[in-house]
């Protein structure tokens, strides 16, 4: 079997909102029914953002908002399975270690806690409901304090 390539690219949203935009269309408008006015919260412009391409092919995304929390992480179906949402959180945890936060914050879909917890996230709070789905926040620091 072929090797797969993967490479994650951070930028601004003009740089990558195109593909970005089209992976969170199909992840969470289409996939997941999320309202298009819940999804397009005009805090685009304000993130960075990561993008996840195989063998040159956007699969992935996710962004940073400037107060260190992660958010839209999505990846395509058919690339799932294959680490491309830990590269991604990877890139974005970086990013804010760079920027100088002291933790990282998401709010996680409840189906995905593990998935955060395997990468050092600690869930907190109790349960919301955000476009309709279930979530919770959770938190990873990233000082040795």
């Amino acid at each position: 079997m072929a090797k797969t390539e993967l490479e994650i690219h951070e930028g601004d949203w003009e740089a990558l909102g195109e593909a970005a935009g089209e992976i969170r269309r199909v992840v969470f408008i289409e996939e997941q029914r999320v309202p298009l006015e819940e999804e397009w919260d005009g805090r685009d412009g304000d993130c960075r953002h990561f993008l996840a391409l195989l063998d040159g092919a956007p699969v992935g995304t996710a962004r940073l908002l400037p107060d260190a929390h992660i958010g839209r992480v999505a990846v395509l179906a058919e690339a799932r399975g294959q680490g491309i949402g830990a590269a991604l959180m990877a890139a974005a945890i970086e990013a804010a270690r760079r920027d100088g936060h002291a933790t990282v914050e998401l709010a996680a879909q409840t189906h995905a806690l593990a998935f955060y917890a395997r990468l050092g996230f600690t869930a907190f709070g109790d349960a919301f409901m955000d476009a309709g789905i279930p979530h919770r926040n959770m938190s990873l620091p990233l000082t040795d304090d």
